[in-house]
């Protein structure tokens, strides 16, 4: 497996990281860097187990009953594995491959709930953490005027971008994508890649994708994943023009997959 490392700032270093299902592992042996301010796509066919990796650094893989984890995810130095799973997600936000906002609950009660759960009374303060995350996710001029209509009247991609505004609303460090965009259409996707430009300015992101031309838009570093182990790593640039593994040529080029 080959690094090609950088000095840039790490946020999360992944290290010795195997992780399955029962006897077995769906991962191992990974390392891998998210530098800070920097979008690293995780790329691979269905099965390897980038969604298993993903999950693994805020403790959503650990939530089935069957899971095993070894190895190290550190934050500022500390391995995620021996912290608490509730503070952890208020620094390491996630978003799924298909949108999945609260139905029962308004637009506003939506972005209000991660705060909310932590102890922030209601009022103008919560108000201007919704507002502030809604424009963040560049949601806002679209539902200014509906906050408390129920979230299941917004559009599949309005939908995704409201989750994206939920996980901002506790102010995270780290914001994880699963393939947000494979339930949505090229308008919306191209609305939720635009985004993630810009968040990148205030956050380190991983983003699990399927679609070559998504991680060569929007990504600065690219993982490759095959059988549950990571090929290759490095800047996506040099990934998609220069790869060191066959196999990660061949996979790009569309050989396989």
């Amino acid at each position: 497996m080959e690094i090609m490392d950088t000095p840039e700032e790490t946020v999360i270093e992944i290290r010795g990281l195997c992780a399955g299902y029962g006897c077995g592992d769906s991962i191992r042996n990974v390392h891998i860097p998210l530098r800070k301010n920097r979008i690293t796509a995780i790329i691979g066919p269905s099965g390897c187990g980038k969604s298993t990796l993903i999950r693994c650094v805020n403790r959503m893989h650990e939530e089935c009953k069957s899971a095993t984890v070894r190895g190290e995810v550190l934050l500022a130095g500390r391995n995620i594995l021996d912290m608490d799973p509730v503070l952890l997600r208020r620094r390491v936000g996630m978003v799924f491959q298909r949108p999945n906002p609260f139905p029962s609950m308004s637009i506003h009660g939506n972005v209000a709930a991660g705060p909310v759960l932590n102890g922030m009374k209601k009022g103008a303060a919560l108000d201007e953490i919704v507002e502030t995350s809604l424009r963040q996710a560049a949601l806002w001029d679209e539902v200014k005027d509906k906050l408390r209509q129920s979230a299941a009247n917004l559009s599949g991609g309005q939908q995704q971008r409201l989750c994206i505004a939920r996980a901002l609303a506790v102010d995270p460090q780290v914001l994880l994508l699963d393939e947000p965009c494979s339930a949505l259409d090229p308008i919306a996707t191209a609305r939720i890649e635009e985004l993630l430009l810009e968040l990148k300015n205030r956050l380190t992101i991983a983003i699990v994708t399927h679609n070559m031309q998504q991680a060569a838009r929007v990504s600065d570093y690219t993982a490759f994943m095959l059988l549950g182990d990571l090929v290759e790593f490095g800047p996506t640039d040099m990934i998609f023009t220069n790869p060191s593994d066959s196999r990660t040529q061949d996979y790009i080029t569309g050989r396989f997959g």
